[in-house]
């Protein structure tokens, strides 16, 4: 059965790499680039902080733990426990799959960055209000189209992104609860 599974991973990950262009893999590298979003998050922060005052600290320090959690279960924990490799480093697919840009470390499993855009985005979309859900929206076409760039640059399986995207929306889920009990209890978050 788990070979199964591991030979449908494959086959869906050779049938999504090979969708190419020279377009696209420049769009997938500029994506899936972590310091190129560094002006979202500070226009972000900035923004949180502006329209929710108090109400930000939690919020941003939440967000923060989330992604932060995300990133140490992914990278810290579950790549060393599994010690899958990465497609580009997998000898079997070798002259199968396109490699846009680098391979990164040996292990992929699971998708850090699946697992830290699904922490923000999934965090957002929970303790939000209605009235930003174009907002809402956008987080989550973001989050998916950085966490497909990475099968579409041959560095993750699509088990590793799911699984990684899940691990955010879990930790998302747990913090964004953690949120709405600290702006119950405390006042001075309130105001």
């Amino acid at each position: 059965m788990i070979e199964a599974l591991e030979q449908l991973d494959k086959d869906v990950f050779v049938y999504l790499n090979n969708m190419h262009s020279p377009f696209w893999d420049a769009v997938m590298v500029f994506v899936s680039e972590k310091l190129v979003w560094i002006p979202f998050y500070v226009g972000l922060i900035g923004y949180l902080i502006w329209r929710y005052r108090r109400q930000s600290i939690p919020m941003l320090l939440l967000v923060v733990i989330a992604i932060g959690l995300a990133d140490f279960i992914a990278s810290g924990l579950m790549k060393p426990y599994f010690m899958r490799l990465r497609p580009c480093h997998d000898p079997t697919l070798s002259e199968l799959i396109n490699i846009v840009e680098g391979c990164g470390g040996k292990y992929g499993f699971i998708s850090s960055h699946a697992a830290n855009t699904f922490a923000l985005a999934v965090f957002f979309n929970l303790i939000l209000s209605d009235r930003y859900l174009i907002f809402k929206v956008v987080l989550v076409a973001w989050a998916v189209v950085v966490t497909y760039s990475r099968i579409y640059l041959g560095v993750h399986f699509p088990a590793d992104v799911m699984l990684g995207a899940l691990l955010g929306a879990v930790l998302a889920f747990i913090a964004s609860l953690v949120y709405r009990h600290s702006i119950k209890r405390y006042s001075y978050f309130r105001g």
